[in-house]
């Protein structure tokens, strides 16, 4: 992976190839100027994204007249001798996944069953951004409502796997991972509910890191009772990641000087343990690809000779997860408010988690709820034993475009009779990432790191998990790995 200290010329090199924190030093310097950042990533959205469908609505216009004011403000405070007033993320160019609300743009939800008005204001994870200096290209691809680890629907052609188009790029935030990988905006934030980033981070060869519980604010929601969904960084390499953290997380949350400033410090030598089980063993048995192994063994070993000591965790979930789980995430979808008229729209599986959402009592919630409460503080202290987790990011390779509904197409939206059924849909995503939901249940930090490309060119990666308050030794973690990682 590319040096994050070295200075690039963004002249002599093609800027897609360039890192966040290279653009950020030469948007900063005012070597490169936002507008012509902006011009560069938008047209290679246009050259681009008809093949991937990482971009839902591209806002090429705004992104312009953005980028004018951030040069104007620029050579204002060039002026006035204030440069060092700049915001963080000046003139970097960025994409929000369509759950986002941008202002002046649609937001889909990645539901055909909704009316696609323009947002009245930025949402809060958007406002954050843009108060520090981003410039957003446009909305990218999810799943209906976020429910899914694919992002395909009915709004849009699906999002694809830039290292292998006829696969998926994961979900929910998989058009803000296919635009990553293939070089469409340098970062983006994603945001997770049950894997929403770690899951396209592992699919598309990026880092993704999930935040603990209320580490962003600004990327929680409104509707979301578990308190499941945090906001984070899907990047290249860990310093991006840093970078975006940095204009995600209130200074007052922050290690002291960022975490970009310290993300190139190695962590101290810690013990981490391997599991393979998971909450959703009993439910849906399945079985981890040889390639998910290969990725492990590799990660493990790297962490070793990194001086970290890996050895077998027991861990033992409670079987009533599953159940408990999947009234907590559907919950939301249930009190959707959707015209009667409307309700064919939804895809199969939105539509039968609606239902049985709309039939589930408050009791029955409330005490799924109470259940994840107790699963959470069982399953911290397993995980106390350990400085860190180790699993492999997905069970399975990329899946191809079409394989959860059990139909695909070639790239139009869904047709309105879809092939397979909500149950199988929802097993499958289950048994493709085993290990991604009870993280986001016990509100501890988890990262995504790339370290394997398979025979045929697919990207594996492994997660590893932490105790609450780790993003920073995680991020560290993983840009001590880089060095003996092949760029995935």
């Amino acid at each position: 992976m590319a040096d994050p200290s070295r200075q690039a010329d963004p002249s002599t090199q093609e800027l897609s190839r360039l890192t966040a924190v290279q653009l950020r030093d030469a948007l900063a310097s005012g070597e490169l100027s936002a507008r012509e950042a902006a011009e560069h990533f938008v047209s290679a959205i246009e050259d681009r994204n008809q093949r991937l469908g990482a971009f839902v609505t591209v806002t090429a216009d705004q992104a312009l007249l953005d980028a004018k004011a951030a040069d104007a403000l620029h050579a204002r405070l060039l002026r006035e001798g204030r440069l060092e007033q700049l915001p963080l993320l000046h003139g970097l160019p960025t994409a929000f996944k369509d759950l986002t609300d941008v202002a002046g743009v649609p937001t889909t939800h990645g539901s055909a069953a909704l009316e696609h008005k323009p947002a009245p204001e930025d949402g809060a994870l958007a406002a954050t951004l843009k108060a520090q200096g981003v410039i957003s290209l446009g909305k990218t691809q999810v799943p209906e409502f976020g429910l899914t680890a694919y992002s395909e629907n009915r709004v849009a052609p699906p999002s694809r796997n830039p290292h292998a188009p006829g696969r998926s790029s994961g979900g929910s935030s998989g058009g803000s991972a296919a635009a990553v990988a293939a070089g469409l905006v340098p970062f983006a934030p994603g945001t997770d509910g049950g894997g929403s980033i770690r899951i396209p981070a592992g699919a598309c060869g990026l880092l993704g890191l999930k935040p603990g519980r209320g580490v962003v604010p600004s990327g929680t929601s409104a509707g979301d009772t578990a308190k499941l969904v945090v906001a984070g960084p899907l990047a290249r390499n860990a310093a991006d990641a840093a970078l975006l953290m940095d204009g995600l997380v209130p200074r007052s949350q922050a290690p002291d000087g960022g975490f970009l400033a310290n993300v190139g410090r190695a962590p101290d030598p810690m013990r981490i343990g391997v599991s393979l089980d998971s909450p959703w063993t009993g439910a849906y048995p399945f079985e981890i690809e040889q390639e998910a192994l290969d990725a492990l063994e590799l990660g493990a070993k790297l962490l070793e000779q990194a001086g970290h000591s890996v050895g077998e965790a027991d861990i033992r979930y409670d079987n009533r997860y599953p159940e408990a789980f999947t009234a907590a995430w559907t919950a939301g979808v249930g009190s959707a408010r959707i015209a009667p008229q409307r309700e064919p729209l939804l895809t199969p599986l939105t539509r039968t988690f609606r239902r049985r959402a709309q039939q589930r009592s408050a009791l029955k919630v409330s005490e799924a709820l109470g259940f994840l409460r107790q699963f959470e503080h069982d399953t911290i202290a397993q995980y106390a034993e350990w400085d860190l987790i180790l699993m492999p990011t997905l069970a399975q390779t990329p899946r191809p475009i079409g394989w959860f509904t059990g139909g695909g197409h070639s790239g139009e939206p869904w047709p309105s009779e879809w092939a397979g059924d909500a149950d199988e849909d929802y097993k499958r995503q289950c048994q493709y990432a085993p290990w991604s939901s009870m993280v986001n249940v016990c509100g501890q930090p988890a990262i995504s790191i790339p370290v394997h490309r398979t025979a045929t060119g697919l990207p594996m990666g492994i997660q590893l998990i932490g105790p609450a308050g780790s993003e920073l030794k995680l991020l560290q973690l993983a840009g001590s790995l880089e060095p003996a990682i092949a760029p995935v």
